[in-house]
């Protein structure tokens, strides 16, 4: 499952393609927080690719180092990293084409 969080209004130059939209009337907290992070992820992960990325071990190995890094020094649950972390650099591969160009 790929989920994006919108408040207020979905920006454009955003990567994430809109395939499904829910609407949710309530009041949305750590919005801030969450886009925060997403921005960061995102600065991070385009800045540490490369052309051959996904074939060599050792730029992922610093990519997935970089994301637990970033994800500590936001609070993330230690429990819950790992598996942040892979989900992050699946999408990447999804995106990167666009990246490295």
């Amino acid at each position: 499952m790929k989920l994006v969080i919108v408040r207020d209004m979905w920006l454009t130059g955003f990567d994430a393609p809109c395939l499904h939209t829910i609407y949710i009337d309530k009041p949305m907290r750590g919005h801030g927080l969450m886009q925060a992070i997403a921005r960061e992820l995102v600065e991070t992960v385009r800045r540490n690719v490369t052309i051959d990325w996904t074939q060599k071990e050792s730029v992922k190995a610093n990519l997935r180092r970089l994301v637990k890094r970033l994800l500590r020094k936001y609070g993330y649950p230690p429990d819950k990293q790992e598996k942040a972390t892979v989900m992050v650099l699946e999408q990447a591969e999804t995106l990167y084409k666009n990246w490295a160009a």
